[in-house]
């Protein structure tokens, strides 16, 4: 596919798209040495345009290094843009995960090539500190459960599934609250929840005929997103 190409004439207003995105944007050379940076780009990688013309890209990106420019160019002429998973380094010399876009545009010269850096660093924190949880969630010797808006379960821990005889926590997804938590309150507590109250209740469990009843505490609280409440999350602990 041509390369877009940018006339004299629009490369004004081609500068002033740039400096509106969101995303870093670095313009090189067919070489990867650094033409032009969009504000944004200051701003992710501390330094100002002046500082860095005529780098190599391997300045803002280490692991781009002048032969990988090069295979990236090479692979540029069969696709219209490439994506790669790298670090990008601040002025300070502080690292970020970022992913970067490379494409070909007619700028300055044929074959610039255009690197659009998105920072992802509170992208992979977030998905870490989410694995921390579902990890959390999973080992709790505390039963542990969430629910949908209809009361239908959607996830429960390994805790839960012991204490109502599952083979496993998938037994209980998509199965009603009320198939577990039929006594009262529950029910009236569930529609609390829902409503963004937090309640807490002692009942005597159900055990098999010759067993001694067991006496847990229930929590149901709402599952907020925002502002939205997006179900009922809930524990029950043996007391």
């Amino acid at each position: 596919m041509a390369p877009l190409f940018v006339t004299r004439d629009r490369k004004s207003l081609f500068r002033q798209f740039l400096a509106g995105m969101y995303d870093a944007v670095v313009i090189t050379d067919p070489n990867g040495h650094i033409i032009e940076i969009n504000p944004r780009a200051e701003e992710h990688f501390g330094y100002v345009q002046d500082e860095v013309v005529d780098k190599p890209i391997s300045f803002f990106i280490p692991g781009l290094a002048p032969e990988i420019v090069q295979r990236i160019r090479k692979g540029l002429e069969d696709d219209r843009h490439m994506m790669i998973d790298a670090n990008g380094l601040n002025k300070d010399g502080s690292k970020f995960s970022c992913e970067v876009t490379v494409s070909i545009i007619d700028l300055m010269d044929p074959g610039d090539l255009v690197f659009t850096v998105r920072n992802v660093e509170r992208r992979r924190v977030v998905r870490e500190m989410l694995r921390a949880k579902e990890a959390a969630f999973a080992i709790s010797p505390v039963a542990l459960f969430c629910c949908d808006t209809d009361g239908r379960i959607k996830f429960v821990n390994t805790a839960f599934a012991a204490m109502f005889g599952l083979s496993a926590p998938e037994d209980a997804e998509d199965r009603p609250f009320t198939d577990f938590m039929s006594d009262d309150p529950l029910p009236a507590n569930f529609q609390k929840a829902l409503e963004g109250e937090a309640t807490l209740v002692g009942i005597v469990a159900e055990t098999p005929e010759g067993e001694d009843d067991e006496e847990v505490e229930v929590m149901l609280a709402p599952n907020r997103q925002g502002r939205k409440i997006k179900g009922v999350v809930g524990s029950i602990m043996k007391v």
